[in-house]
């Protein structure tokens, strides 16, 4: 056989030629082709039939359920169909007016939240300035406290230096007041002894003289009154004086009875107190301390003592045989004295009077009168001159016991003025 001669079998059995066969498979595809292109058309339209079966179904779903709500709001609503139209406007009034509400209310939520946030931020700003002030002021008090305790500290190492040159300084002084108190000891024998020499010379009218009964009790008395503590017969007296003396300067009572001394009592008062009573009698002068108040603290030893001596054993201020009679030339001066010698003597105001134990004078002469009437009355005066009583009358003289101040001509005292 030859080539291009070939002959294939149809279906019916005929013989047919290759070329037949190329044109019918040709054919065939493009069959296909067709068929395969009306098959997306087929399934584009029916894409676009489903759709619109979609929507359609969208739209009868939406229907059914606006019916269903008229339904619901037939249901709901009176079965009167004939609503009024004035209650739908004002429900849609009252509808309205609640969501204006609403939306003012959102407002003021907002509002309040910013202010409730802008709170917090200028609480939390105060407590750390706060914080701030209260850091500041605590340094400030410490800074103030370790100053305060530096001035302390030196007050307190000047205080002690103050005290080491008293201490080292008063041997020094006390030898000083000693040779002036011995240079004015001197003075007064002599203007003493000047004195009596005059009072010898003096010329006394004569008396006639007469027996006097003896009463022994009277004379003790009057001796009592005219106590000379420079006498030998004085003896037990002087030891009495000087045991006090001791008990005030060695166990000082600040809580005592009254009329005892309630200070602290140096040994340089003592020397002049016990001067004042051995060496000169109790009728003197003796120099100044340099201030009214140690002045008052040596005449509340001498009238401590005389109280021990001559006082009342019941303790009742008029019949107190000692009285004090203070000369100052100044009220001021005066309130010195009888506050210094309330605070020595632990008295009270009610024991200064002119029927007390204690009687302060401006005058010499009222003074001088009413120690008379005290000499009358058997009682004993002791007269107190202060310091700046420059001129004293010599009618003070006369009297069994009395206590002068003499100022330091070399130094004004603080209390001159």
């Amino acid at each position: 056989m030859k080539i291009g001669q070939e002959k294939y079998m149809n279906s019916d059995g005929t013989k047919t030629p290759k070329k037949d066969l190329a044109v019918e498979s040709s054919n065939k595809s493009e069959a296909i082709e067709e068929k395969l292109a009306e098959e997306q058309k087929e399934r584009k339209s029916s894409e676009k039939d489903s759709e619109a079966t979609d929507k359609m179904e969208y739209k009868e779903s939406t229907i059914d359920r606006e019916k269903l709500d008229e339904e619901k709001l037939d249901a709901i609503l009176p079965q009167n169909t004939d609503i009024d139209t004035n209650e739908v406007e004002q429900l849609a009034a009252r509808v309205a007016e609640l969501k204006q509400q609403k939306d003012s209310l959102e407002i003021e939520m907002e509002i309040l939240s910013e202010n409730k946030s802008q709170i917090l931020s200028e609480r939390h700003q105060i407590q750390e300035t706060l914080a701030k002030i209260v850091k500041v002021g605590l340094e400030d008090l410490e800074g103030r406290k370790q100053a305060l305790q530096i001035e302390i500290e030196q007050l307190e190492r000047r205080r002690e230096r103050i005290r080491e040159e008293m201490r080292t300084s008063f041997a020094g002084i006390s030898q000083e007041l000693a040779i002036r108190v011995q240079g004015f000891k001197d003075y007064l024998v002599g203007s003493l002894q000047d004195l009596a020499a005059a009072a010898e010379q003096l010329e006394l009218p004569a008396t006639k003289k007469w027996e006097r009964p003896k009463e022994t009790k009277a004379e003790s008395h009057d001796e009592a009154l005219k106590p000379q503590f420079a006498k030998q017969e004085f003896q037990d007296q002087r030891k009495q004086i000087r045991r006090i003396l001791d008990q005030y300067r060695t166990l000082p009572d600040y809580y005592g009875p009254p009329w005892q001394l309630r200070r602290t009592f140096e040994p340089i008062h003592a020397e002049r107190v016990e001067s004042w009573f051995f060496s000169q009698g109790g009728r003197g002068a003796i120099p100044t301390m340099g201030s009214r108040l140690q002045n008052i603290l040596l005449a509340s030893a001498v009238i401590s003592v005389l109280q021990s001596l001559y006082g009342d054993t019941k303790g009742n201020p008029k019949a107190v045989r000692l009285r004090t009679l203070v000369l100052a030339n100044t009220p001021e001066r005066l309130g010195e004295w009888r506050r210094g010698l309330q605070d020595c003597l632990g008295i009270s105001r009610s024991d200064f009077g002119p029927d007390r134990g204690i009687v302060l004078f401006e005058a010499t002469d009222a003074l001088v009168q009413k120690a008379d009437r005290l000499l009358q009355e058997k009682c004993l005066p002791l007269a107190i001159v202060d310091e700046t009583e420059d001129r004293v009358s010599l009618s003070l003289l006369q009297f069994p016991l009395w206590l002068a101040f003499a100022p330091d001509p070399q130094q004004m005292s603080s209390y001159m003025f």
